[in-house]
């Protein structure tokens, strides 16, 4: 989803800190088109711009509409925001669900996130102008979230399911050893741990079998297993010594 092609839409927000906010959260993470539906008179004030900092031109350039079907006119598809269920109101999307939408179909149009007034959200009226919802499963003691905190919600999956996320952060993924490879390794580490006495003779896969939960969770690589079994090794190695010295001295 290219930043231009989608619009964050507030319906009739009352909060100049919220709007500031919202600017700061949208220049976060790239998105610069801002409308506002009958939005509160203080709009541009200073506490919108204290919160806004360097995001303030996002607002300086926000489109200003009297209802959100004039804001919607050039839309192509919305997705409405709400945490209401009922009759009219199914099929939602998750934040994630909604990105994956974004890019497999939508990427090339234009299309808005549409948030409503703090207080109530978006009403059955609004959201009928909207093609798809998205609701953001919080919990149920205190549903109900900020404003711009949705919207970062919202905006991170569709920044993280974009071209330049997912070619971001996440390490790739690892090739992982075989089970011979990994089997053979054991094998190692029992005759060497056995033969300084690390193991107990008697028992000696009780604590093989930790060794065998640490590793298996971690996931190893050939490279892994060819640095563990020189270490075990240089144990064998440094055991043949000893035991030499010993034989000498003892002579």
């Amino acid at each position: 989803m290219k930043p231009e092609n989608l619009s964050i839409i507030l319906v009739e927000p009352r909060g100049p800190i919220n709007i500031g906010s919202v600017c700061r959260t949208m220049m976060n993470f790239g998105f610069t088109q801002l409308r506002l539906v009958n939005p509160t008179k203080h709009y541009k004030s200073l506490l919108a711009k204290k919160m806004a900092l360097s995001a303030f031109s996002v607002l300086e350039n926000a489109l200003i509409f009297d209802d959100l079907a004039s804001a919607l006119s050039d839309i192509q598809i919305a997705f409405g925001t709400t945490r209401r269920f009922g009759k009219y109101r199914k099929n939602f999307f998750t934040p994630s669900g909604a990105a994956e939408k974004f890019r497999e179909t939508y990427q090339k149009i234009s299309c808005a996130l549409v948030l409503g007034p703090e207080d109530t959200g978006l009403e059955t009226k609004d959201l009928d102008l909207c093609q798809h919802f998205i609701t953001i499963p919080t919990h149920d003691a205190y549903p109900s979230m900020n404003l711009s905190h949705a919207l970062t919600v919202l905006l991170y999956e569709v920044s993280l399911k974009s071209d330049p996320g997912k070619k971001s952060f996440d390490p790739p993924s690892k090739k992982l050893a075989t089970g011979d490879e990994i089997e053979h390794m054991f094998a190692h580490m029992r005759k060497s741990l056995l033969d300084i006495d690390f193991l107990d003779n008697q028992n000696p896969d009780h604590l093989l079998r930790t060794f065998r939960r640490i590793f298996g969770t971690a996931g190893i690589t050939s490279r892994d297993v060819r640095i563990i079994r020189g270490l075990m090794s240089r144990i064998d190695w440094t055991e043949n010594q000893r035991k030499k010295y010993t034989k000498v001295r003892d002579g």
